[in-house]
C-alpha cells in the first residue's frame, strides 16, 4: 500500500526538496503540502494523510499546537516533527502533542524515508542519540505537569528496568545486551509496557521515564 504523505514547513524550499526526496519512493506518496499550522489542520481534515512531516517554527499556529490538533481524538495520521538541534525544547513539546517521532533536516535521505515508513507502520521513532541529548536537556528542569510515580505501580521490577533503558533511548537490541535476554524479549517487555501504561508507542514510553522519575538528572 502506499503511505500518503503532507508535508508542512513554512520554507517551501524544503518542502519542495522533500518531495523531491519522497516521490522517488514507489511506496511514498506526497498528498499535500502547507506553509503554517493552520493550513495543515485543514489540509489534513480533507486529505487524510497516513503521515504528517510537520515543521516547528512556522507564522501563527505553531508546529505544536498544529500536533495537537491534528492528533487528537487518537484517529488521526502519524506525525514526525521536522526539526533542528537547536529546536530540543520545541521537539520536547510536540512529543507530549502526540508527535510519534522526529526527523533532523539533515539527516541521511535513507533515513527520512525510513522514518516515514516506521511511523506509518504505527511505530514510534526517535534517534537514540537524540532521545539521550532530549533527557539530559529536560532532566535538569522541573516539570509542573509531571506524572505521579503511581501509575507505574502496575508494572514488575523488570519492566521497570526495560522502560529506564527505553527512556535512556536504547534500542531493544542494546536493552537485550544490557540485560543478558533475547531481543524478542526485549520486545515482548515493550509491548507490555505499552500496554500496561497507555502508551500510543515507544515515544510515549521515553515520555513516561522522564516524568515519573525514572531517568533523571544525568550523573
Amino acid at each position: 500500500m502506499t503511505v500518503r504523505v503532507v508535508l508542512v514547513d513554512d520554507q517551501p524550499l524544503v518542502r519542495t526538496a522533500l518531495e523531491m526526496v519522497i516521490t522517488q519512493a514507489a511506496d511514498l506518496e506526497v498528498v499535500g503540502q502547507a506553509g503554517t499550522g493552520e493550513e495543515a489542520v485543514r489540509l489534513v481534515a480533507d486529505e487524510r494523510p497516513d503521515v504528517v512531516v510537520m515543521d516547528i517554527r512556522m507564522p501563527g499556529m505553531d508546529g505544536i499546537e498544529a500536533t495537537r490538533r491534528i492528533t487528537e481524538g487518537g484517529d488521526g495520521p502519524q506525525v514526525i516533527v521536522l526539526t533542528t538541534f537547536d529546536d530540543d525544547d520545541y521537539v520536547y513539546g510536540a512529543l507530549r502533542a502526540g508527535a510519534s517521532g522526529f526527523l533532523v533536516k539533515d539527516m541521511a535521505l535513507d533515513d527520512i524515508l525510513a522514518a516515514i515508513r516506521v511511523v506509518a507502520a504505527g511505530d514510534g521513532l526517535i534517534a537514540p542519540a537524540v532521545t539521550r541529548r532530549l533527557i539530559k536537556e529536560f532532566a535538569q528542569r522541573p516539570v509542573e505537569t509531571a506524572a505521579p510515580a503511581r501509575m507505574l505501580g502496575s508494572i514488575t521490577d523488570r519492566e521497570h528496568e526495560v522502560l529506564t533503558l527505553v527512556g535512556r533511548g536504547l534500542s531493544n537490541t542494546e536493552i537485550a545486551t544490557e540485560l543478558s535476554i533475547s531481543v524478542a524479549t526485549a520486545k515482548t517487555y515493550v509491548t507490555r509496557l505499552l500496554a500496561k501504561l497507555d502508551a500510543r508507542d515507544r515515544v510515549q514510553l521515553v515520555i513516561t521515564a522522564y516524568e515519573t522519575g525514572l531517568v533523571g538528572r544525568p550523573r
